[in-house]
């Protein structure tokens, strides 16, 4: 896990695999914060050194305890991104938003992608996280605003940028068609994408994934598991963020069966898979606890023979146009 490549266009390297900050956040449950120093030790000691983060996750939560870890680590040996487009606002417990993160403090949650509004996103996560920079600064789901975050949110980062508050300006979303829009009309250096890249869903072959090869820009894949169900293909699983519709359900069972006949976990498969795009550079991928860092270590590195992207390419369970891991990957 230690081979480093470019992410960006400044300078910035990093591992094939980086540590997603959601779970730190509480997300779908509370995660202690003795748990989440475990996370972020194990993940040090695993070789991950890409840090991924947002103001969403938990209302600060994530952003506060990545903040606090890294504080003790040598600066010029991590790289750290956040998201801007929502602002956090302190509430009454009964105003709280119901979010999808556990015992977050009570706030509200404002999309804003205005010039203002990012430069004070950015103001608050730097105080959050303690720290005096950020590598990489992501517009965090503007579906319902793309006007505002290409006309304010994209020139207000590409001017943090030239003054060196930040180094790479990206987008981070669950959908390829705004994705790619940004990729082809504005200088990102890097875009973070959710679940559009995996076992279950490669739309993103189609139109995001070439923009990013000829523009140059490189490609973080976020939700590889799609949400869990690719970990765990059961009827408690979740598939983007919901709980997994029965059609889904059984495609995944189908990929763990021939995954199992070929003596692979299905977890090896879904994390290796998409790092065989040009593409995409780096997998960052969530735990709640030491145990699953080492788990998902242990996937990155598992031999996958050939026969079997052959077989899920030969059933039509994946498209067979599409690059796979070879040998060494």
């Amino acid at each position: 896990m230690t081979e480093l490549v470019e992410l960006g266009k400044a300078g910035l390297r990093v591992g094939r695999f980086g540590l997603g900050g959601a779970p730190l956040g509480g997300l779908y449950e509370s995660v202690g914060d003795d748990d989440a120093a475990a996370v972020l030790d194990e993940a040090w000691k695993q070789g991950l050194r890409y840090f991924d983060t947002a103001p969403h996750y938990g209302a600060g939560t994530s952003e506060r305890r990545i903040g606090r870890f890294l504080a003790g680590k040598p600066a010029a040996e991590w790289v750290l991104s956040t998201k801007v487009g929502r602002l956090l606002e302190r509430v009454e417990p009964s105003r709280a938003d119901r979010a999808m993160f556990a015992a977050e403090p009570a706030s509200h949650r404002v999309f804003d992608f205005s010039r203002d509004g990012v430069r004070r996103s950015i103001d608050e996560s730097l105080t959050r996280l303690g720290v005096d920079r950020i590598d990489i600064v992501f517009i965090h789901d503007p579906d319902d605003h793309w006007r505002q975050a290409v006309e304010q949110a994209w020139p207000a980062l590409a001017e943090l940028r030239a003054e060196g508050v930040i180094r790479s300006v990206g987008a981070g979303m669950n959908q390829t068609p705004m994705l790619t829009r940004f990729v082809n009309e504005t200088e990102m250096d890097v875009v973070l994408l959710a679940g559009r890249y995996t076992l279950l869903d490669q739309s993103a072959a189609g139109d995001l994934l070439p923009a990013c090869i000829a523009r140059g820009t490189s490609v973080v894949l976020g939700g590889a598991y799609n949400s869990g169900v690719l970990a765990n293909p059961s009827p408690g699983s979740r598939f983007d963020y919901e709980p997994v519709a029965q059609e889904i359900l059984l495609r995944a069972q189908r990929i763990a069966a021939i995954c199992e006949r070929h003596g692979v976990p299905m977890t090896a498969a879904a994390l290796q898979f998409p790092l065989a795009h040009p593409a995409i550079s780096t997998v960052v991928v969530g735990a709640r606890s030491a145990g699953e860092v080492q788990a998902n270590a242990e996937s990155a590195r598992c031999p996958i023979p050939e026969s079997l992207w052959v077989e899920l390419k030969s059933t039509g369970l994946l498209r067979a146009d599409l690059p796979t891991p070879g040998p060494g990957t």
